[in-house]
């Protein structure tokens, strides 16, 4: 199996929701497939709200974190470049639209919903036992020299 995009360009970023290098964190890993970017993630106990349901705080970091990296990837792709530019968050939106089981993993799906040269916006969902229990739509930037996330990948 080929590596996360997180694995893959960052594998020392301790991100809490997608650094592989943060053992305390929520280690997402996207995966490029075709136009969207993936990603299967199962929660824990400790990642819940109440007994059986995740937390909405959690829901929205990996929403945001796997945004993100869609933006970075499509970014990376859209200048034909070899690595990702580091991207952060400047707005993004979550709809709860259900509360979430955590009996069985969640699916995050998202996809490009418009672009320019530095910055991307992105449409997401995430998914439990085949409904969508949430939406997101952000805008991601890629920084330049001397923001302190710049070199943070």
């Amino acid at each position: 199996m080929q590596p996360s995009l997180q694995q893959r360009y960052a594998p020392n970023n301790a991100c809490f929701g997608c650094g592989p290098a943060n053992p305390d964190g929520l280690r997402i890993a996207s995966f490029v497939d075709g136009d969207e970017v993936v990603c299967t993630w199962q929660p824990k106990r400790m990642h819940e709200a109440f007994p059986g349901m995740l937390n909405g705080g959690i829901i929205g970091a990996l929403l945001d974190c796997h945004c993100n990296w869609t933006a970075a990837w499509h970014l990376m792709q859209q200048a034909g470049a070899a690595t990702p530019p580091c991207t952060v968050t400047a707005e993004y939106t979550i709809k709860l639209r259900r509360p979430t089981p955590t009996d069985g993993p969640v699916q995050l799906r998202a996809r490009i919903a418009e672009s320019s040269a530095d910055r991307a916006r992105v449409s997401a969902t995430l998914e439990a036992g085949g409904r969508v229990c949430a939406t997101c739509d952000g805008l991601f930037v890629a920084v330049k020299e001397g923001h302190p996330a710049f070199h943070r990948w």
